[in-house]
């Protein structure tokens, strides 16, 4: 097994520099090593979750009883962003169109009539069908808005069309919320998640198993590379530990004035991860405030998501010729298929030496492309490869993110772990609609 590899250069990452960096977090890589050891009781308690057995067999004997040709996950931010990057990552952003012996998959996040109104009628098909469906609400809070008006929505089509309706609603949430409580009462299937874990560090609690595991995913190997990960962002000296590299490259381009961070993932089905990272980045770094709620900061770094190749031709020419603002990460994989361009004389005029060359070639010689004209321009930049897209490597690129963000906040004199600015939102919506606005 392979795990993700790093490497960084050009002139806006000396190394020196970020080895400074790096000896600053001795403290909180002790402080790391000491919740690895201490369950659930520490705000850093996501590291934990990889070695979690019991959620492993709570989520995976409950996706075996729940088996569902459908499967509807309700859920916004940390309650599904993770779910998404993960499915996507492993089967394809195009798994919906031919999904074979395994479920369908759709999400129910933002309170979009029209969105939703579509994901009803496919709810109503596969009933009319006979089809078996699964409906995941998720919500730590057990009080999110939108979770909690699509479920109902969602959850009297089902009443209407199976008997056992009951029997086919999981409800994710923690213990004791107002959504647990109600879950029992109702009789839905409750999965618990640790109160000590954030929706944007939940991805491998029952948050993320479950629905996964309904797909087929093997979840045990998804927790086994973020284990392995986790071991080596534990053990691994600064100097040579990848998430606190990480973490150094970022907080070093930040004090010298780049305030954002460009995620480019050559492989189309790892946008959803960009969109995960979007979140982990932007409600973990991004404060009003410091650490000790002391001093307003302000703090933050901004993350963009771009696709390689399809970007190149609507934003390097900003990347290239624009602001000095950027950092960026190139993410390359391996595919899993070996198409090659046909051998045919006459395009040759075209795009001379394609001809009979493998895709990944191509794109293989694309990415050195950008490398070396970001270099060129001193365009600080890293690069993690990833041997393949399956469920091991994926886990242990998902947790060095989240051990990196940790490392970061530390860097940055931020709290990583609340969002308390994300709550004056929530506060607004629910004073109008008690208006009945």
């Amino acid at each position: 097994m392979t795990l993700p590899t790093l490497s960084w250069e050009s002139s806006g990452l000396a190394r020196p520099a970020l080895a400074a960096k790096a000896k600053l977090l001795e403290a909180e890589l002790a402080r790391m090593r000491k919740a690895a050891s201490s369950g659930y009781a520490d705000e850093r308690a996501s590291v934990n979750l990889p070695l979690d057995k019991g959620h492993l067999a709570l989520a995976r004997r409950l996706a075996r009883t729940r088996k569902a040709s459908l499967v509807i996950v309700v859920g916004i931010g940390g309650s599904n962003l993770g779910t998404i990057a993960v499915q996507e990552a492993i089967l394809g952003r195009a798994h919906n169109l031919s999904p074979g012996k395994r479920a369908r998959i759709l999400y129910a996040d933002t309170v979009d009539a029209d969105a939703l109104a579509a994901i009803a009628r496919s709810l109503k098909d596969a009933l009319k069908k006979g089809e078996r469906v699964a409906i995941n609400l998720v919500s730590k809070s057990g009080a999110t808005t939108e979770s909690v008006a699509n479920f109902e929505i969602l959850l009297a089509v089902l009443r209407k069309s199976d008997k056992g309706w009951r029997d086919r609603v999981v409800v994710t949430t923690d213990e004791g919320s107002p959504l647990w409580d109600l879950a029992q009462q109702e009789g839905f299937a409750a999965l618990p998640i640790p109160k000590k874990v954030g929706g944007r560090y939940s991805v491998f609690s029952p948050v993320g198993l479950f629905p996964l595991a309904l797909l087929g995913i093997d979840v045990e190997a998804l927790l086994e590379g973020a284990a392995q990960m986790r071991k080596i962002c534990l053990d691994a000296p600064a100097e040579r530990n990848p998430a606190i590299i990480r973490a150094a490259m970022l907080a070093h381009a930040r004090d010298s004035g780049i305030a954002i961070a460009d995620n480019f993932y050559f492989g189309s089905d790892l946008e959803s991860v960009g969109k995960w990272y979007r979140q982990l980045m932007g409600e973990s770094i991004g404060k009003e405030w410091d650490a000790a709620h002391e001093r307003r900061v302000h703090m933050g770094i901004t993350p963009t998501v771009s696709i390689g190749t399809t970007d190149l031709h609507s934003m390097a020419q900003l990347y290239f010729g624009g602001p000095r603002d950027k950092i960026h990460t190139l993410v390359t994989v391996e595919p899993d298929a070996a198409l090659a361009v046909p051998r045919m004389a006459q395009y040759e005029a075209l795009v001379p030496h394609i001809q009979g060359k493998r895709l990944s070639s191509i794109m293989d010689a694309v990415v050195q492309g950008v490398e070396a004209v970001l270099s060129q321009q001193g365009i600080p930049f890293c690069r993690i490869a990833l041997a393949g897209k399956d469920e091991h490597t994926v886990g242990a690129l998902l947790q060095l993110h989240m051990m990196e963000m940790m490392y970061l906040g530390a860097l940055l004199g931020v709290n990583p772990f609340d969002q308390p600015n994300v709550e004056a939102y929530k506060v607004e919506t629910k004073r109008v609609l008690a208006r009945g606005k």
